[in-house]
């Protein structure tokens, strides 16, 4: 098979004899993969001009629900993935991790951004900010889709996961994107994106696949491109410094090598649920997908004193490892993903040697385990001491990316944290205590060279996610070595593909551009109360403004009476006197906003399904007996859920006293029906 790049909207083949792509487990032939001829400067035209102002058409909802679309759709070919993924090496579980993790992470991010981002094409990004005296002259944070085409150049462990945790955020933005995979596992990836094309979902343009080298892509890249990488820290220095992406200011996200670490603290002995709990973090982490993982443990912190016990039980773990062809229930362990990574692993292991000692594993059986198939890439966990590792370098600058992990005692809890530091800048670190205090003082020593960190005991170890799982809402990503970027976050991996602009103008300007009603802005009157509007007939502006009520003891006390709240500046005059923020009997803060509901409300049968909730409520100037208030109602923003019959609305609301001062202000959240509601169908009182 000679596997094909789509691009351009179509399966194109390469040319030339191409890559030889290999299963790890026998060494046969999987195929070939080239991508010489392919015309780069056209493919990122086409995600430029096809793809680009596709995405950007849809809502931000609207590309949320395709991502739902594509990921229960995926969903549908779990079994054909997972029958692909066995040729990478890895096992059942490694591709759980792999294939319905990068499902799952896709509709993360749909669920996410139909919940967090609005139904539109412009995140509004702060508040409103003020620059003149008299409010004519204001300035709005706005973040828009870039224009241009997302690169995504991806390593080899996770060939599923790799592309759809990137592709998600970029396509949530409104970005096309063109996935380069590693080539050693870029069969995989080409199969989902095979049943992605099929689907229909996406529209042209917006994904395409380049199978093999990128030519001279980069060549062709400027100001709206950006280019997201995994892989090792060398290969993103040379791409980070291309004299193109330099020139063109590209944005460039890297997440690269990492010399993760993991700390038993020193409250912990053998006898607690947390010494086990480590023990078993640490060899999973060196086996799953056999140590092929960014996020892998590399480094075992232990304090000195548990040094022997430690090791005893490492080993004692290590030896019940099964390692051989993936495909098989008794196994646990396959093999690294190719011949050329176990010689990169077993040189780097060499040059561990220097400054440690062997405690289990033989790489000199490196292809003993695979007898059967002498040319599967095979190599037992191998587990290291370096019994001085404040002197030491290569433990703290080499990784072997594969089974392989160092354990380095320590004196004490500084000692710990100083040689955390010592990698770098790590994507995670893990601590396992019992002790609160001792746990925050290692994560706030540890925090500064960090993307990640999880702090294990007995309490959560039952639901936790553990050391070497990127989640979605978390970002993944860490500070020098590690590359210094930041992927997944949630909303904050969709920003790397938006373009944050700066709007200064008069309020009706800035509602204009937004499609958000702000403070300012024209108000609209429709002549009826917008609560008797359906979805559809509101307009941004609509305003309901109340008549007066005048608040007394009476209704103080009552609102005390009801509610049990009898705090003294509402209850008695003498002490809230002495209160220097009211001098005052005052009414409270939420017998306002009851007040303030009654006085808006539309109280008959209607559009309005219900409130959700209020955002950003601040009491503002307190309000005492015989003080008159009233509110101002205005629809500051909509999003329609078509798919419930009815859309979220936003009310701007607004309590004034008899002077016009604002005493409270807030947002009001309104579940508003799409159908108009005839007199005749509303039910009799």
């Amino acid at each position: 098979m000679k596997l094909k790049s789509y691009v351009l909207g179509q399966w194109v083949e390469g040319e030339g004899a191409g890559v030889a792509l290999k299963d790890a487990t026998t060494g046969a032939t999987v195929g070939t993969a080239s991508s010489a001829g392919i015309d780069f400067r056209a493919v990122l035209e086409h995600a430029r001009e096809q793809g680009g102002p596709a995405l950007r058409g849809f809502t931000f909802h609207e590309r949320a629900a395709k991502l739902r679309a594509l990921g229960k759709r995926l969903a549908e070919f779990k079994d054909e993935f997972y029958e692909i993924s066995y040729r990478t090496g890895a096992t059942k579980a490694d591709s759980w991790i792999d294939i319905d993790g990068g499902i799952g992470t896709m509709l993360v991010f749909a669920s996410k951004g139909s919940r967090e981002l609005p139904n539109s094409r412009v995140f509004v990004d702060g508040n409103l900010e003020m620059l003149s005296r008299g409010g004519s002259f204001v300035g709005q944070h706005i973040c828009v889709p870039l224009e241009g085409a997302a690169v995504h150049i991806n390593a080899f462990n996770f060939p599923v996961w790799g592309m759809l945790e990137k592709l998600a955020p970029t396509l949530l933005a409104g970005v096309p994107a063109i996935v380069k995979p590693a080539t050693a596992t870029c069969y995989l990836t080409a199969a989902v994106v095979r049943r992605i094309v099929e689907s229909g979902i996406l529209p042209a343009g917006a994904l395409q696949l380049v199978a093999g080298s990128l030519g001279d892509l980069l060549d062709h890249l400027n100001c709206q491109d950006a280019v997201s990488f995994t892989g090792s820290a060398a290969t993103a220095q040379r791409l980070k410094t291309h004299p193109v992406i330099v020139r063109e200011s590209v944005r460039f996200l890297a997440e690269t090598d990492s010399l993760n670490c993991s700390v038993l603290a020193p409250d912990v002995i053998p006898a607690m649920p947390e010494f086990g709990l480590f023990i078993e973090e640490v060899v999973r982490e060196m086996t799953v997908k056999a140590g092929q993982k960014c996020t892998a443990i590399r480094r075992v912190l232990v304090p000195r004193p548990l040094l022997p016990d430690t090791l005893a039980a490492l080993k004692s773990a290590l030896a019940k490892v099964v390692v051989g062809d993936p495909r098989a229930a008794d196994v646990s362990m396959g093999p690294l993903v190719g011949l050329e990574q176990r010689r990169e692993v077993l040189a780097r292991i060499d040059e561990l040697r220097a400054e440690t000692s062997i405690v289990c594993g033989d790489p000199g059986r490196a292809s003993a385990a695979g007898a059967a198939a002498p040319q599967g890439a095979f190599l037992e966990p191998v587990l290291l001491l370096c019994d001085a590792p404040g002197s030491a370098r290569a433990v703290h600058e080499v990784e072997a990316f594969g089974p392989v992990a160092t354990v380095l005692p320590y004196t004490d809890v500084a000692e710990a944290i100083s040689l955390a530091r010592r990698g770098g800048g790590s994507l995670v670190a893990s601590v396992f205590t019992a002790d609160d205090a001792l746990a925050a003082r290692l994560v706030l020593g540890l925090a500064p060279f960090h993307g990640r960190i999880v702090v294990v005991n007995r309490r959560c170890a039952k639901e936790s996610t553990g050391h070497g799982s990127p989640l979605a809402p978390l970002v993944h990503g860490g500070p020098g070595r590690a590359g210094g970027g930041e992927e997944l976050g949630g909303m904050r991996g969709v920003m790397h593909y938006l373009q944050r602009v700066a709007i200064q103008g008069t309020p009706d300007t800035i509602a204009a551009v937004t499609g958000r009603w702000v403070r300012g802005a024209a108000e609209l009157d429709s002549g009826r109360h917008p609560f008797r509007m359906p979805f559809g007939a509101l307009a941004i502006g609509h305003t309901f403004k109340s008549g007066e009520r005048t608040v007394t003891v009476e209704d103080i006390e009552e609102f005390a009476r009801l509610t049990g709240d009898n705090f003294y500046a509402h209850m008695d005059e003498r002490e809230a006197a002495r209160n220097p923020l009211f001098g005052g009997r005052v009414a409270h803060g939420y017998f306002l906003i009851s007040a303030a509901a009654g006085l808006f409300v539309d109280p008959d049968y209607g559009p309005v399904l219900g409130n959700y909730g209020l955002d950003h409520l601040r009491f503002v100037k307190p309000v005492k007996p015989g003080d008159r208030i009233k509110v101002r109602l205005t629809c500051k923003e909509k999003a329609l859920r078509p798919e419930k019959g009815w859309g979220e609305v936003t009310w701007d609301t607004e309590i004034t006293n008899q002077g016009g001062e604002t005493v409270a202000s807030y947002d009001v959240l309104t579940m508003v029906s799409v159908h108009a509601i005839p007199d005749a169908a509303r039910p009799a009182s």
